[in-house]
C-alpha cells in the first residue's frame, strides 16, 4: 500500500512538471528506458482518467448509455403524463419538444467541452455532433442519436392520432434535430454562429 501511494506522489510530481512544460502526454527518456515505466503507463490514466485527449468523444460508448438515455426520456414521458390537465396527445408532442430541444442545443449549438480537455484547442470550435466518435460518420453512437428521434416521432404521431397540429409541430422538431446530423452539415452552421477563423 505504501509503494503504491508514493508511486501515486511520484506520478503527480510528474504530471506537473509535464504540464508545466506543455508535455502532458509525453513522458521522459529515463522513463521510456524502463525505470519509472510505471509511472509512465500511469500517466494517460491519471491525466484524462481514461486515456482520452478529448473525453468529450467518446463517453456516449459507455455501458449503459442507450438504456440510460432511454430510460431518461421514459421518465420524462411518465412525469407529463402525471399532470392532470394535460391530455396523451399534448404529453406526446412536449415529449418530443423537449427531447429535441435538448439535443438539439447539447449536440448542435453547443461547441467546445464541459471540461478542459488535452487536445490543444482543437475542439474548441467543434460541437458535441462533430465530437463524437472523434469526427467518424455513421458509427453505431451516430445512428442511435439519428434513430431515437426519428422513432419518437413516429411514436408521437401514433398517439396523437396523426392530428394536424400536432404532426406540423412535430415534423419541424425532426427535421431541426435531424438536418445538422447529415454529412453535408459538418462544420456547417447556420448563421455562421459557430464560426471561428484562428
Amino acid at each position: 500500500m505504501l509503494k503504491l501511494f508514493s508511486t501515486f506522489i511520484e506520478c503527480c510530481k510528474k504530471v506537473t512538471i509535464l504540464e508545466s512544460q506543455g508535455l502532458c502526454f509525453k513522458t521522459s527518456r529515463r522513463a521510456k528506458e524502463g525505470k519509472n515505466s510505471h509511472i509512465s503507463s500511469l500517466l494517460p490514466m491519471i491525466v484524462g482518467g481514461h486515456g482520452d485527449v478529448n473525453p468529450n468523444s467518446s463517453w456516449l460508448n459507455g455501458k449503459g448509455f442507450w438504456l440510460s438515455y432511454g430510460l431518461a426520456v421514459l421518465l420524462l414521458h411518465l412525469m407529463l403524463l402525471c399532470l392532470p390537465f394535460i391530455s396523451t396527445a399534448v404529453a406526446w408532442t412536449l415529449t418530443n419538444l423537449i427531447h429535441n430541444s435538448f439535443m438539439l442545443i447539447f449536440l448542435h449549438i453547443v461547441k467546445g467541452a464541459p471540461f478542459e480537455p488535452l487536445d490543444q484547442g482543437k475542439t474548441r470550435s467543434l460541437t458535441h455532433w462533430e465530437q463524437i466518435d472523434y469526427g467518424k460518420r455513421f458509427t453505431v453512437t451516430r445512428k442511435f442519436l439519428t434513430v431515437v428521434p426519428v422513432i419518437l416521432f413516429v411514436l408521437t404521431s401514433f398517439y396523437t392520432k396523426y392530428d394536424t397540429s400536432h404532426f406540423i409541430v412535430n415534423i419541424i422538431a425532426l427535421v431541426a434535430v435531424l438536418l445538422p446530423k447529415l454529412p453535408h452539415f459538418h462544420r456547417v452552421w447556420l448563421f455562421d454562429s459557430n464560426d471561428h477563423s484562428y
